[in-house]
C-alpha cells in the first residue's frame, strides 16, 4: 500500500485563506486524501491546529497552527486467500472485475473468510490503503448477492480519483434487474427522501425526510408476471435500486429482505403462483446485477468502458420466462 502513507505535514493558516470547515480545507490542501479519508484521521486523532485534537466541522482561522500525521497502515489480519476471480482488466493502478452473487465484498463479522478483499490480498501485490485495514482497495461495493461489474484501486491516487468520479456522478455505471409485475409507465425517475428504516435498522427505506435518493429506471423486456428493467443511480444509497423498486411496487424478483419472495407472489391465481414458483426455485438470490462500468482512468486519463454478461440464475430465470410468452 502506498499514496500518503506515513508523511506529515505542518503548516500555519494564512490570512488570505477562507473561513472554511477544517476537512474541506484539508482535501483542497493534500490532493491525494479524499474528503471521507480526512475525516477519518481527524476522527482518529491525527490532525491537530495548536496542538490540540479537533473537530471536521472546526472552522479555520489564521494564525493557527495546523499539523497532520498520516499513520502507517495497520497490519491487517484479513488472511489472503486463493479465490478465483473473474478479471477483466488489470494494469499497475487498478484492476476491473465481474463479481459473483453470494460473495462478500468486505470482511465483517460473520465473514472474514473468503470475501473479494481475501481473494484480492492474494491476487495483488499492492492495494490502496485509503478504505483501511478491512477495505484495501475498496472504492465502492455491491451487495453479497448482486453480481456485476466492480473497479479496485491499487494506489491511494488511484482510489481518490475514482471516489472523486463516483463522488461527482461521472462514473457511467447500469444495472440489470429483474422485478415483480409490470408498469404502466416504462421509463421514469424516482426521487425520494431516503435513509435507514425506523422499524428494522437493518432494512432501509423511503422516508419523508433524509437523504435524497435518486434512481431512473426503463423497461426493457415484459415477460410473465415480471420485468426486464434498466437501471442508473442519481446516487449511490445503501440498497437503493431494491428500496426503490419496492416502493414502486415491483420488488426485485427473489429479494428476501424487500418483499421479493413473497410480496405478490400470495395472491395470484393459482396458475400464476405456480410459475412464479418456477421463478423462485431458479433464482436464490436478488435478481440483481451490475452490467456496465465507464469511468476515466485517474492516471492515463483514458476512458474505459465495460460489460459483463449475466449470470447464468439470471440467464436462466429469463430463458424460462420466454418460454411461457
Amino acid at each position: 500500500m502506498n499514496g500518503t502513507s506515513g508523511q506529515k505535514f505542518a503548516w500555519t493558516i494564512s490570512p488570505e485563506a477562507p473561513k472554511i470547515r477544517l476537512d474541506r480545507y484539508l482535501a483542497e490542501k493534500i490532493p491525494d486524501l479524499s474528503r471521507s479519508r480526512v475525516q477519518q484521521l481527524i476522527e482518529g486523532g491525527h490532525v491537530r491546529i495548536n496542538g490540540e485534537p479537533t473537530k471536521a466541522s472546526h472552522l479555520i482561522r489564521p494564525g493557527e497552527k495546523l499539523t497532520v500525521v498520516i499513520p502507517q497502515p495497520e497490519t491487517t489480519d484479513v488472511v489472503a486467500e486463493e479465490i478465483p476471480l473473474e478479471i477483466l482488466y488489470e494494469d499497475e493502478h487498478l484492476l476491473v472485475l465481474n463479481k459473483p452473487p453470494g460473495m462478500v465484498v468486505h470482511p465483517a463479522f460473520g465473514h472474514n473468510r473468503g470475501t473479494l478483499v481475501n481473494a484480492l490480498l492474494f491476487h495483488c501485490r499492492n492495494l490502496s490503503g485509503i478504505g483501511g485495514e478491512l477495505r484495501p482497495g475498496i472504492v465502492h461495493r455491491l451487495d453479497k448477492d448482486t453480481s456485476g461489474l466492480m473497479v479496485v484501486a491499487k494506489d491511494d491516487v488511484t482510489h481518490r480519483g475514482l471516489s472523486s468520479q463516483f463522488s461527482n456522478r461521472t462514473i457511467d455505471r447500469t444495472y440489470v434487474a429483474v422485478v415483480w409485475g409490470h408498469f404502466q409507465q416504462k421509463e421514469g425517475r424516482l426521487e425520494t427522501f431516503y435513509g435507514r428504516s425506523p422499524t428494522n435498522r437493518k432494512k432501509m427505506a423511503v422516508l419523508p425526510e433524509g437523504k435524497v435518493a435518486v434512481t431512473a429506471y426503463k423497461v426493457l423486456e415484459e415477460l410473465p408476471l415480471i420485468s426486464v428493467v434498466e437501471l442508473k443511480l442519481g446516487t449511490g444509497r445503501t440498497h437503493q435500486i431494491r428500496v426503490h423498486m419496492a416502493y414502486l411496487g415491483h420488488p426485485v424478483v427473489s429479494d428476501y429482505v424487500y418483499g421479493g419472495r413473497r410480496k405478490k407472489v400470495g395472491a395470484l391465481k393459482a396458475g400464476e403462483r405456480a410459475v412464479a414458483g418456477q421463478y423462485l426455485e431458479i433464482l436464490k438470490r436478488q435478481a440483481l446485477h451490475a452490467k456496465t462500468l465507464g469511468f476515466t482512468h485517474p492516471v492515463t486519463g483514458k476512458r474505459l468502458f465495460f460489460e459483463a454478461p449475466l449470470p447464468d440464475d439470471i440467464a436462466a430465470l429469463l430463458k424460462l420466462a420466454r418460454s411461457l410468452k
